[in-house]
């Protein structure tokens, strides 16, 4: 199964050093029959961005909580985990899976997601009314929606390092 995992550039770069990427509370996305059912006459390809999406937004949560220190940009790590068990929790939202382990190893990493520099400001203000836009306030969604506008650049997990350096944490 393919999950999506919210991180951030540090966090990315923690699971370099550790050769593991941590599943934050036991929380990850991925395609669930809940979301098959919202969207039915979708492909799988387009349900999976719907996931990735979705743990971008968790990605604004990570970045709200780290300050202004961390890089404005949103990061999804994609992974196959065939031996883990993801649950489903429509309780918890459409996409929400719950795994069975702590970390998923670094070479289960399928690719990394994550905002070009441009988005930044986006993002940065995005992270800074992600309650808000939970709760329904609709400025707060339409600043969220300004940086979903941009796409996630998709990168193969051998390119991280060079892009952590590039980003002047590696």
């Amino acid at each position: 199964m393919r999950i999506y995992l919210p991180s951030t550039v540090s966090g990315v770069r923690a699971a370099l050093a550790d050769g593991a990427v941590p599943v934050r509370s036991g929380v990850a996305f991925a395609v669930t029959g809940e979301l098959r059912r919202e969207y039915p006459d979708w492909s799988d390809e387009e349900l999976e961005y719907l996931a990735m999406l979705d743990a971008s937004r968790a990605s604004l949560r990570l970045l709200a909580a780290a300050g202004a220190a961390e890089p404005a940009l949103r990061v999804v790590v994609a992974a196959d985990v065939e031996d883990a068990r993801a649950t489903p929790r429509p309780d918890r939202d459409r996409a929400v899976v719950e795994v069975d382990q702590p970390s998923v190893p670094w070479k289960r990493v399928a690719s990394v997601h994550l905002d070009d520099a441009g988005a930044a400001d986006a993002v940065r203000a995005a992270a800074a009314v992600i309650d808000a836009a939970d709760l329904g306030d609709a400025d707060a969604e339409f600043t969220l929606g300004s940086a979903e506008d941009f796409d996630l650049a998709w990168y193969a997990p051998g390119e991280i390092r060079y892009l952590m350096e590039e980003l002047g944490t590696g």
